[in-house]
């Protein structure tokens, strides 16, 4: 069973200074990019939720409510967490939220290119890709895909992962 809560200071704390992600994934590390770590750890954190497991914190996703009824999502998994074929049951968990507590006509989320391990997930999710974008983040420019979820009528639960 998962716990979403709101994201404590001393959370989003944990989360930048102590998830240090390997290798290529470094990039998400939250001290990788001072704007991005600024914004998380700023005191108004509204849609910034952790996300518990058997009372342990595994996660976090951040959800933004856009006026044209889509949700943009943010989602970051424990670094020792990630790999071992948790993410999709992770992500559908957070679509389910989404769904339940935001009310949207799509959700929506961008993800750097280079992590296929994450695309895939989301594909499996159902989410489909839209667009590629730079974007200027880590002290370069990297590309982004931009993929979306369209949430069909009186749906409460993503439909993901029924192939």
């Amino acid at each position: 069973m998962y716990e979403f809560l709101p994201m404590t200071d001393e959370a989003a704390e944990e989360i930048a200074y102590q998830w240090n992600y390997e290798g290529e994934y470094s990039f998400y590390n939250m001290t990788a990019d001072q704007e991005d770590l600024e914004e998380f750890l700023h005191p108004d954190r509204s849609g910034y939720y952790t996300v518990e497991k058997d009372g342990k914190m595994i996660g976090y996703f951040c959800f933004q409510k856009k006026e044209s009824g889509t949700v943009d999502i943010g989602l970051g998994m424990k670094p020792a967490l990630t790999g071992n074929g948790l993410g999709l049951e992770f992500a559908l968990e957070g679509m389910r939220f989404a769904i339940a507590n935001y009310e949207p006509l799509k959700l929506s989320l961008s993800v750097a290119s280079f992590n296929q391990r994450a695309i895939k997930v989301y594909e499996k999710a159902g989410f489909l890709p839209i667009e590629t974008f730079m974007q200027d983040t880590n002290g370069s420019t990297y590309e982004f895909l931009k993929m979306e979820y369209e949430i069909k009528e009186n749906e409460d639960v993503p439909n993901a992962g029924k192939f």
